[in-house]
């Protein structure tokens, strides 16, 4: 499979047949142009990680994870997936939603007592997408982005275009922040930590990368603490790790202070191409 399966053509394109799913003037456009939200990818993770059937169907579908030439693959095919559902127009972002469901359909994950189960059921859609939307809205909303809540449910409402685009039916998905927030009430009881989740965990903190890229190496794990630092307290607990008010006082002002340093254009541009080296190690 080609490292970068999905192609769209720039925003700032004046021969676009269109703006896409979203537009210019979505808050959608504005919440995912910030830089700060590549904490907000590993935040999904470990909050997609606690929901065993998903981790489970990720890991045992992808076995070279741990690898650091597919694992850095991987990051890209699911970047510029994103950023073509995002900024690519109507027309690219469809086909890469084709693609993405067109893998995903043959897969499936077994649970310990042997049980098979599908990896595109629509439950376990629907929870990849809400810890994706949940994420990216709490990031933008604890790194001091200029977002009201009026801002943050629209985007969540937008984001409903999001989940039909991976085979969620919309009507499904929450449409606002108070909807997001009781999808996860409801989820809690079949929420842990599994041990693949564990192992996810672990594998952000000591990263597969591939050589040449010490600086990178050294450089995630911070990245990855502060993100694991911003999930909610009952996912931090599940975890095993500590949460009260200091922690999430510690985390907010974490989050403040990355995202002023990814404002510096040289710093970010110096990460990005870190990261550009490491997903195209093996093409």
């Amino acid at each position: 499979m080609a490292l970068t399966p999905y192609r769209y053509t720039s925003p700032y394109d004046p021969d676009r047949e269109d703006d896409g799913l979203f537009g210019s003037g979505s808050v959608t456009w504005r919440i995912m142009s910030s830089r700060i939200m590549w904490v907000a990818v590993l935040r999904a993770l470990y909050l997609q990680a606690l929901h065993p059937r998903v981790i489970r169907g990720t890991l045992q579908n992808a076995a070279t994870i741990t690898e650091p030439v597919d694992a850095w693959a991987r990051l890209r095919r699911t970047r510029t997936f994103i950023e073509t559902r995002t900024f690519g127009t109507t027309a690219e972002a469809e086909r890469a939603g084709r693609r993405v469901r067109k893998i995903h359909d043959p897969l499936t994950g077994t649970d310990p007592d042997g049980t098979r189960y599908r990896v595109d059921a629509p439950e376990l859609l629907l929870w990849v997408h809400c810890g994706e939307v949940a994420s990216c809205a709490d990031i933008a909303r604890r790194g001091r982005l200029p977002f009201s809540a009026a801002d943050l449910d629209a985007f969540v409402a937008e984001q409903r275009t999001s989940a039909e685009l991976i085979g969620v039916d919309p009507a499904m998905a929450p449409a606002s922040m108070a909807e997001l927030g009781a999808y996860y009430e409801r989820m809690k009881p079949a929420l842990y930590a599994c041990d693949e989740a564990k192992q996810a965990l672990r594998l952000t903190f000591r990263p597969p990368v591939p050589d040449g890229n010490r600086a990178l190496k050294l450089g995630l794990p911070p990245v990855s603490a502060l993100a694991f630092s911003t999930l909610p307290g009952w996912a931090r607990r599940m975890y095993g790790a500590p949460a009260g008010p200091l922690s999430d006082l510690a985390a907010t002002a974490g989050l403040r202070a990355t995202r002023i340093a990814f404002n510096q254009q040289r710093l970010f541009r110096g990460v990005m191409r870190a990261i550009d080296r490491a997903e195209t190690a093996g093409s």
